[in-house]
């Protein structure tokens, strides 16, 4: 499906050291806040209280989140669960104070500006698990990384899975490094837009590199450079399409899906802005300095023919 073609080449690759420098600079940057400043870790990571209220009436989330924060809590989480009735307060460890305190306080905050206000449940959420989280969240992102590592050289070739990682490391370090920079809380739905961001960088570097492999079958007299920028602009209208719907969305997100999905969304919403900018100018760039050739992608085997050279051998079916 395609909303327009482009007939001429636009020439992608000219621009591409210009756009490497940029790209280097702003890893830089971000690697910079992240060890210097860190990232402001929600309660799944740093430990903290969690209380489950209930209310006779639909809960007025807003007002509720209020209540905690004219005790002091400046990070405090408030959500609906299940019912619009539920509501989960998370607030963050403070000294000198118990859980049990913590609780005792905020509900008695809450009940004197809605008497029918009832307790459900408390549970501290401890440091410990909050490593633990974290831990297997870096564990989850190596995972991912390995994976498609080993998915793309299968796929492709090596030169391609490396210019991949790459491109997907630059994408997710740059939007932790935004979470640094101005201090966002990082939490658990937070680090799962991070895989999701992942994933989607990965899926349109996919697609550029497999209209790569048809276009070096395709156009034999075409050199690497000209080949690879076909490829890109073959695909720019997908790319519009797929990337302006899924941009919708997570603005939907930011804008009506209130503080809950307010930091997921916007790490959707960066991740996959950078995922257009790394597929072209990280992903296909590095591949290009790698030297990636027709014969690499056009090696021996089951499917593919046997002599490249084969005036006959790459014809489109």
């Amino acid at each position: 499906m395609e909303f327009f073609r482009i007939h001429r080449d636009i020439p992608f690759m000219r621009y591409a050291p210009v756009f490497n420098i940029v790209s280097a600079l702003l890893f830089v940057a971000a690697m910079f806040f992240l060890l210097t400043r860190g990232l402001h870790l929600s309660i799944e990571f740093t430990g903290g209280t969690v209380m489950e209220v209930s209310y006779p009436q639909a809960a007025n989330v807003d007002a509720v989140r209020e209540i905690p924060r004219r005790l002091g809590y400046g990070d405090v989480q408030v959500q609906t669960f299940g019912r619009a009735n539920d509501v989960a307060i998370r607030l963050p460890l403070r000294a000198g104070e118990s859980s049990a305190q913590q609780s005792d306080k905020v509900l008695a905050a809450l009940k004197a500006a809605d008497p029918g206000v009832q307790l459900r449940s408390t549970e501290f959420v401890g440091p410990q698990i909050g490593s633990e989280l974290a831990s297997d969240g870096v564990k989850a992102l190596s995972f991912v990384i390995i994976g498609i590592m080993l998915y793309l050289a299968l796929r492709f070739e090596w030169k391609f899975s490396v210019a991949a990682i790459v491109a997907n490391l630059h994408d997710v370090i740059i939007v932790l490094g935004f979470f640094a920079l101005f201090q966002w809380e990082f939490s658990l739905p937070v680090l799962a837009a991070v895989l999701a961001v992942l994933g989607y960088s990965v899926n349109e570097s996919v697609v550029i590199f497999d209209r790569v492999r048809e276009n070096f079958r395709r156009y034999r007299k075409h050199t690497t450079v000209q080949v690879i920028d076909s490829a890109i602009t073959n695909t720019i209208s997908r790319t519009i399409i797929t990337h302006g719907a899924t941009l919708a969305m997570a603005a939907s997100m930011f804008f009506f899906g209130g503080p809950a999905l307010h930091f997921f969304a916007l790490a959707l919403i960066i991740g996959i802005s950078m995922s257009i900018y790394s597929s072209v100018f990280v992903a296909a760039a590095i591949a290009m300095w790698l030297g990636v050739r027709r014969e690499d992608l056009l090696k021996s085997g089951p499917g593919r023919p046997k002599n490249p050279n084969d005036p006959n051998a790459g014809a489109v079916v």
